[in-house]
């Protein structure tokens, strides 16, 4: 959400932007958060003047009760009630129009880096750096979920008859593969400085609205009929959440915490689930990491952390390569994002295996999360990008990592949390 000073005086800035997403529709709210904005203030200044008059009037009624003058007294308490109860409507419309401005307000996007590429979908990313050689071997490999299988170490049929679409059951070394990952991307970020944590799984509707849209909640969120609380799609948002409301001495800026916790996203769109694999599943793990800072440094670590992500999956022998974010790509909380996509030697292609992004201080405002500086409080930027989400990052390390008689080399990194194994062997 950005500063409705923002709108206030350079309003065409935002309509600018607003173009730049391809998301025409919501021109109209910038015209409307004007005109709501400017009967509120108006309202503002009547309820002042209005409560100003008031206690004139009640020190009117305290000195003519001290006189003795009664029934001039009863006269203005008189007038001190249709103040009240003007009053009491005005106040009530003022509570209204903040309302509707916070809701076209939580609508409009952030204002975008000048460095985005304008662009209608993700099909107009743009490709910015490669990083490892992409190899395809001579051999054929295999479908992701073939390769697993093989291994004994996927059963997707148990899974539907317990969970449905969507679910699955990882097994033997396959599923000590995927927590390896994990417990290397934990000490692989503690070792870059960042706090490890394990924050809560579930979230309340307060901190889904402050760190995500509307749209991304709807399509992403797992509700608890009855209560208050949704499942997280991924631990940035607990983590941010964790900070809700508070002030942080400018002393402790950075904060940088890493975060394991299981995600479940519904995963709605036409792309649906994938029937076979674990490449769009309901049900993944994850390390991610996150940032507080001072607006002015965000960039900085913008650029920090998207290459620990390169970092650690050139060290799992998977090529990668990095993809600007175009502007209709861009979600609307976000000042510029960019993806991290690993090689399939199968498919011959890169896809996604994470993502890496700046907020600004739109997360902030919405969560009420401030610095203590000198020379007084301010937003902090937030920023969030994944280290590793898997089984994905696992499809990626099978993959790059298979060799010809079906057997699947651990990387070396790994093999310490795989008890010494440097190879998984199919099932004969």
């Amino acid at each position: 959400m950005i500063d409705i000073k923002l709108i206030r005086e350079n309003p065409e800035m935002v309509k600018e932007n607003i173009k730049k997403k391809f998301q025409e529709h919501k021109l109209v709210l910038v015209d409307e958060v004007l005109s709501l904005d400017k009967e509120s203030r108006e309202l503002t200044v009547l309820c002042d003047e209005l409560r100003m008059n008031r206690n004139s009037k009640s020190k009117e009624i305290g000195n003519l009760m001290a006189n003795g003058k009664k029934d001039e007294a009863d006269k203005i308490k008189q007038e001190v009630n249709e103040i009240n109860e003007k009053l009491a409507e005005n106040e009530g419309r003022e509570e209204e129009l903040k309302e509707e401005i916070k809701s076209r307000m939580m609508k409009i996007p952030n204002i975008m880096d000048e460095s985005v590429p304008i662009g209608k979908d993700d099909n107009e990313n743009v490709e910015n750096e490669k990083f490892g050689d992409p190899v395809v071997p001579e051999f054929e490999i295999p479908h992701h979920a073939d390769i697993i299988e093989n291994l004994n170490g996927l059963d997707k049929e148990s899974a539907g008859r317990t969970s449905g679409n969507g679910f699955y059951y990882l097994m033997g070394n396959v599923a000590r593969l995927h927590e390896a990952m994990l417990a290397y991307a934990r000490d692989f970020m503690i070792d870059k400085g960042f706090t490890y944590c394990i924050p809560p799984f579930m979230i309340r509707s307060d901190v889904v609205n402050g760190v995500m849209s509307f749209e991304e909640m709807d399509a992403m969120m797992y509700k608890i009929e009855g209560e208050d609380l949704y499942l997280i799609g991924t631990s940035e948002h607990s983590m941010i959440g964790k900070f809700k409301g508070q002030i942080v001495k400018e002393e402790e800026l950075p904060i940088a915490i890493t975060g394991y916790s299981p995600c479940f996203r519904k995963e709605v769109g036409s792309h649906g689930l994938e029937e076979r694999g674990l490449y769009r599943v309901h049900q993944f793990e994850k390390q991610e990491m996150i940032v507080l800072c001072k607006p002015e440094e965000q960039m900085d670590w913008y650029e920090k952390m998207w290459q620990f992500t390169v970092e650690f999956f050139r060290s799992l022998d998977v090529p990668v390569r990095t993809l600007e974010c175009c502007s209709g790509d861009l979600a609307d909380l976000k000042v510029k994002s960019c993806d991290v996509e690993a090689w399939s030697p199968r498919q011959k292609k890169y896809f996604e295996v994470g993502s890496c992004s700046t907020l600004g201080d739109a997360q902030a405002r919405r969560l009420g999360i401030r610095a203590k500086g000198p020379n007084g409080n301010y937003l902090v930027a937030t920023l969030n990008n994944t280290v590793v989400a898997t089984p994905r990052g696992l499809i990626a390390v099978l993959e790059n990592n298979y060799e010809k008689d079906g057997s699947v080399r651990v990387p070396e990194v790994l093999r310490k949390y795989m008890g010494g194994i440097d190879k998984i062997i199919p099932n004969k």
